[in-house]
């Protein structure tokens, strides 16, 4: 952990690596004691941290270095910044190289989309500095704080504060528009105002106009720019401030200093650096608008939670802020409203809409001892529930953590990106001037040089390139939330969307994780009593399977009697007596063992469940055989046309379970699934994953499924498993339905098919239009770009950008 402040001495904390036993958490306290200005050393072997105080930042960094030499590394610590400022890849490329560049900085990953920095770093290092650093290139940052509420980048801030700029460089650009350019719409209206006001008169209104757009919503581009451009780290801005600049100085000059300037080329082009403005301010709101629909479904979690809920107080219901309940708190959630925080239903029965959490629009009736989360929506009933979770810890929270690290992922993509973004604007700026030059010596014209130069500097665009991956993962990895699909790692999108082969597990991946009453056959009995009477006997054991026979009868409504003198034979059965009747359930080996003869109907059909993966039990009564019940792990419902799902989409399906072979190949028959492989040991699942190569994607959801889970290329857990499988997993299936794979791979091949997209435009529009612009065609004929032309096309590139990612938020 850094330091929570940078007053000296302060309280500080590490959790350090490396400690096997109480002796090193020894060795650790007494290497840190005999680093100068630390003191207090004590060192939890169990939570792995250490405590002490430090007075001075040299003497942290001592520490640390110290720990590592000793062979107990401090373990890196993880820090998220907010940075203003970013408005193309260049922006975001240069901050990551500052962080980079620190002493203590492991890594650095700086997404353009959401305006955020996630590093990994020496605990050395604090947040604040890391912050300074970026601060200091011209990009302001803060640290956001572990405890705070989860954020999202308001898009709909900078949209707002971008529509008043553009609108008032709209109003002062319009005359200036019309005066230079009415000519072409209405012939004679430019000679008209130049005979009835004068042409001096009317390029010192277009001075003044123009230079109240520069100074005024144009400034921004100049602040930010001009700095970058003086450090010789230039980005887009750098590019806009020169091009209009370059305008406005020439007019300028044309209009108080014309004889500086050869008599040919006495022209103003105050319009042209006008319009650069406004239509860069133009294409900025409407990026920022889009940018705001593609984190919809983040802010839409965020904004799910409550802000307050009916709490007991002293026995009395008050309404109380979220923010104040605690675990163990009495709370009642009245129909219709969303549930506060996580808790256990401890009164009341009803349904709960929980499609913000799985994407299933059916809701789920909920009773006491159920779970609830925060964020869903109470259905027609009150109900009572004690907290379990609050703050950061809810599910929701989570959730919003899990998709917010998501989204500050680099995909692999991304390198050959940032490896073209880091020279891209020195190169523009090297071939605006090169433009320049060459235009000056074939027309031997200052004015169509700079033209041209300036058309080169305004059409390129870095914000299109520096886009076209982080929008298209931040609008899929929104949309999977909503889905119920969690990218714990954005990363998996493009490894899922690689898939070529997809291992499951059978226990609770495919089945229901838990045994049902599937089948009764009866011999001399009614089906109903044979239940009745076995659920009696069972009422009182909690095996797995007199669960199972409890549960379908009480599903029947069946009425049970009591039993007395219940005995459990081990490996067996039980016996017991009810309503006067000796009972005896168990299996064909304790039904010989006590002389009665299996029914060969009973036996036969028995053995045939058997074959089918269920377990046969056998019912007697009164020393004759009447009925056999089969019990079996179900098949979820949705397994068979998952299964069929991903054959559609070519994806090769294999069963890997610790279960015997019989009852893996069972399942697997059942399911359409060639390739099945029983009888496996966690290990043997990790060696077989590794075996059917580098695309094997791995469903689990148990404990004994985590290493499978973490080494298969992308692991996919069940969200009703364990938390270890959980925490193994590349994505979560939050609803626990196996359909989520098929989905969470066609979301990830829609995905990077529009990241293809994007990345294809915004490198063929500068590949095309740069060349147009230096005047490529006009030796052929072709048109010069002007440099207005130029400003509509490039703030078109990130718009288009922006706008094709939000075509994922449509994926179903």
């Amino acid at each position: 952990m850094t330091l929570s402040n940078r007053i000296f001495p302060a309280e500080a904390q590490l959790a350090v690596t490396g400690m096997n036993c109480a002796s090193c958490a020894g060795r650790v306290e007494k290497v840190l004691r005999n680093v100068a200005g630390i003191s207090g050393a004590k060192v939890n072997f169990a939570t792995g941290q250490a405590h002490f105080r430090v007075t001075s930042p040299e003497a942290m960094t001592a520490a640390v270095a110290a720990l590592d030499q000793a062979g107990y590394p401090a373990r890196p610590a993880e820090t998220r910044l907010h940075i203003q400022g970013m408005s193309c890849a260049s922006c975001s490329a240069r901050v990551e190289k500052a962080l980079l560049a620190m002493p203590g900085v492991h890594s650095a990953n700086v997404n353009l989309a959401t305006g955020t920095a996630a590093i990994s770093h020496s605990p050395a290092l604090s947040a604040g500095e890391l912050a300074d650093a970026v601060s200091a290139k011209g990009y302001p940052a803060s640290p956001r704080q572990d405890h705070a509420p989860p954020h999202q980048h308001d898009h709909d801030e900078d949209a707002a504060r971008l529509k008043g700029r553009f609108l008032t460089a709209l109003a002062l650009t319009l005359p200036i528009f019309v005066v230079e350019m009415g000519g072409h719409l209405l012939p004679g209206l430019h000679h008209w105002l130049a005979q009835a006001v004068g042409t001096r008169l009317l390029w010192l209104a277009e001075f003044v106009l123009t230079s109240a757009v520069l100074a005024g919503p144009g400034r921004v581009f100049f602040q930010i720019g001009i700095p970058a451009l003086l450090r010789r780290t230039p980005e887009m801005n750098s590019l806009v401030a020169l091009g209009a600049g370059a305008a406005w100085l020439y007019s300028t000059v044309a209009t108080f200093a014309p004889d500086l300037l050869p008599p040919d080329s006495r022209h103003v082009y105050f319009e042209a650096a006008a319009v650069i403005i406004c239509l860069i301010l133009l294409g900025r709101w409407l990026e920022a608008r889009a940018k705001g629909r593609a984190g919809a479904a983040i802010r839409h979690l965020i904004e799910l939670a409550p802000e307050t809920a009916w709490a007991e107080r002293d026995g009395e219901l008050v309404e109380t802020a979220v923010a104040d309940l605690r675990a163990g708190d009495m709370v009642q959630i009245r129909p219709g409203a969303r549930v506060p925080v996580d808790g256990v239903i401890t009164a009341g029965t009803g349904p709960v809409d929980e499609a913000m959490l799985t994407g299933e629009p059916m809701p789920v009736v909920k009773a006491s001892g159920d779970k609830v989360t925060g964020g869903t929506i109470n259905g027609t009933a009150t109900l009572s529930v004690r907290v379990t979770a609050t703050g950061a810890e809810t599910v929701l929270a989570r959730i919003i953590h899990l998709v917010q690290e998501a989204q500050a992922t680099k995909l692999p993509v991304q390198a050959a990106v940032d490896r073209v973004t880091a020279v891209f604007v020195p190169v523009v700026i090297a071939l605006a001037v090169l433009t320049f030059g060459i235009w000056l010596i074939a027309s031997g014209e200052v004015a169509p040089a700079l033209v041209a130069a300036v058309s080169v500097l305004i059409i390129a665009c870095p914000c299109a390139m520096g886009l076209a991956v982080p929008i298209s993962i931040m609008v899929g990895t929104g949309r999977g939330a909503e889905l119920g699909l969690l990218f714990r790692r954005g990363d998996a999108l493009q490894r899922l969307a690689e898939a070529q082969t997809i291992g499951f597990d059978k226990t609770g991946t495919l089945t229901q994780g838990q045994p049902a009453l599937t089948r009764i056959s009866v011999s001399g009995i009614s089906r109903a009593e044979a239940l009745r009477l076995a659920a009696s006997a069972e009422a009182q054991s909690e095996h797995p399977l007199a669960e199972a026979i409890l549960a379908a009868a009480r599903a029947e409504g069946l009425e049970l009697a009591p039993s007395q003198g219940t005995k459990a034979h081990a490996g067996r059965g039980l016996t017991a007596e009810v309503e006067g009747r000796a009972l005896l359930i168990g299996n064909l080996a304790a039904l010989r063992e006590t002389g009665i003869d299996p029914d060969p109907e009973l036996g036969a059909q028995a053995r045939h469940w058997a074959d089918e993966a269920a377990t046969p039990v056998h019912l007697a009564v009164d020393g004759r055989h009447v009925a056999a019940l089969a019990i079996a792990d179900t098949i979820r419902p949705s397994a068979a046309k998952t299964m069929r799902e991903l054959e559609a989409l070519g994806v090769d399906t294999v069963l890997l379970s610790g279960d015997v072979q019989a009852a893996a190949e069972a399942v697997g028959g059942q399911l359409g699934i060639n390739r099945v492989l029983g009888g496996l040991l966690p290990e043997d699942k990790l060696q077989r994953i590794r075996d059917l190569g580098e695309g094997t994607v791995f469903v689990g959801d148990g404990i004994n499924d985590a290493p499978a889970l973490a080494a298969a290329r992308t692991g996919i857990a069940i969200g009703t498993g364990t938390d270890v499988a959980i925490e193994s997993a590349d994505v979560v299936l939050v609803s626990g339905d196996p359909r989520g794979v098929p989905r969470a791979i066609r979301l990830s091949r829609a995905v990077m098919r529009n990241i293809r997209q994007n990345l294809f435009w915004a490198f063929a529009y500068n590949a095309a239009l740069i060349p147009v612009a230096m005047g490529a065609l006009v030796p052929f004929g072709g048109p010069q770009l002007s440099p207005m032309l130029g400003a509509g096309a490039m703030a078109l590139s990130s718009v288009f950008v922006v706008t094709n990612a939000l075509r994922l938020r449509r994926f179903a």
